[in-house]
């Protein structure tokens, strides 16, 4: 059909960390959530990886703005921006003369508001969706990872975005328990900043924390098989004010990290205690599912196990997941009851 590009289906991952795009199975868009704002005119200068190369290193004239707060649209006008900036990408490749119509399905964390359900649903409309359909995150997990969610049986999903950790368990397409919690990505990056300045008196933003995540991150002290090399980071001694360096061994993430961890520990425990019996044994008997970025911190999945006796499986490429299960609630919007529109 000639005007077929004029009708557009794309599945938005909105995290707090990246925004994933699907279209036609295939990912199109994979950029960090942040934006970059001219102060004096208010117009979005950069997008994406350009705005985040900018993210701390901005002069007077120009801010970045991360449009997502734990999980939730903070800053509704740099939102909208994004989505449509984003949007706009994709589009760029259909030069056409009309605007296309645009069906979308979002991905919204399960905790959300009203008010929170109605700016996700508000920024999609302006950035120019005809029709917008919202998905609870770790239902959209859990088809992602590949579970039969409208299938008669307990299914658990531990979601651990940039923003927040979402633990849910679903049967018969609803969630039947969830917690949505505020320890995840962003806060394991501040518990790296606020120990190095502790422990070693350096201070370092929030790209290098970032980076010593993920390439020391870790949640045991001793980690089966190969271990990553430690990790030299440099910045200035908060007494001397003089450049100082620190090499820092997977083991002290682990160390720093082992607050927020326990924290997400009770919050999986609670959700378990308040599972009907039925369910519970099916999850013990199929194990709790772990995706979003926070999944890839070394030895998650066995410390979990060992603290609640459940075998925890990480999801493969867990950052995609909430992504890919979008995706398929989009081809199959007609069925899917757990869809909002």
């Amino acid at each position: 059909m000639a005007f077929s590009f004029l009708n557009q289906e794309l599945a938005i991952d909105l995290g707090t960390a990246n925004t994933v795009i699907f279209q036609n199975d295939q990912i199109v868009l994979d950029e960090p959530s942040i934006v970059a704002i001219d102060n004096q005119t208010g117009k979005c200068i950069a997008l994406g990886q350009k705005a985040k190369l900018m993210h701390e290193k901005t002069n007077p004239g120009i801010k970045t703005v991360r449009p997502l707060r734990d999980g939730v649209i903070a800053d509704f006008n740099a939102a909208e921006m994004m989505i449509r900036g984003f949007i706009k990408q994709v589009n760029s490749r259909h030069r056409s003369l009309f605007a296309p119509n645009i069906k979308l399905v979002v991905g919204i964390p399960s905790g959300s508001t009203e008010v929170e359900i109605r700016a996700v649903r508000d920024s999609s409309e302006h950035a120019g969706g005809r029709d917008v359909y919202l998905i609870y995150e770790p239902m959209a997990a859990a088809l992602g990872i590949g579970l039969d969610v409208e299938a008669p049986k307990g299914n658990m999903v531990v979601d651990i975005g940039g923003g927040t950790t979402e633990i849910a368990v679903i049967s018969l397409g609803g969630i039947v328990q969830q917690e949505s919690i505020r320890v995840a990505g962003d806060v394991f990056t501040a518990d790296i900043q606020n120990y190095l300045r502790q422990q070693h008196v350096i201070k370092v933003g929030e790209t290098t924390a970032e980076r010593i995540k993920i390439a020391v991150g870790a949640v045991i002290p001793q980690l089966p098989g190969e271990e990553p090399e430690p990790f030299v980071v440099r910045g200035p001694n908060l007494m001397t004010g003089h450049p100082a360096e620190a090499v820092i061994p997977y083991q002290e993430i682990a160390h720093c990290l082992d607050k927020s961890i326990a924290r997400l520990e009770a919050a999986i425990q609670q959700v378990l205690e308040q599972t009907p019996p039925e369910l519970y044994s099916d999850i013990v008997e199929n194990g709790i599912f772990l995706s979003g970025g926070g999944a890839l911190l070394r030895g998650l999945d066995k410390r979990l196990s060992d603290k609640v006796n459940i075998p925890f499986h990480v999801a493969e490429d867990p950052l995609k997941a909430v992504a890919r299960g979008t995706c398929i609630a989009l081809k199959n919007t007609d069925n899917y009851s757990f869809l909002m529109r």
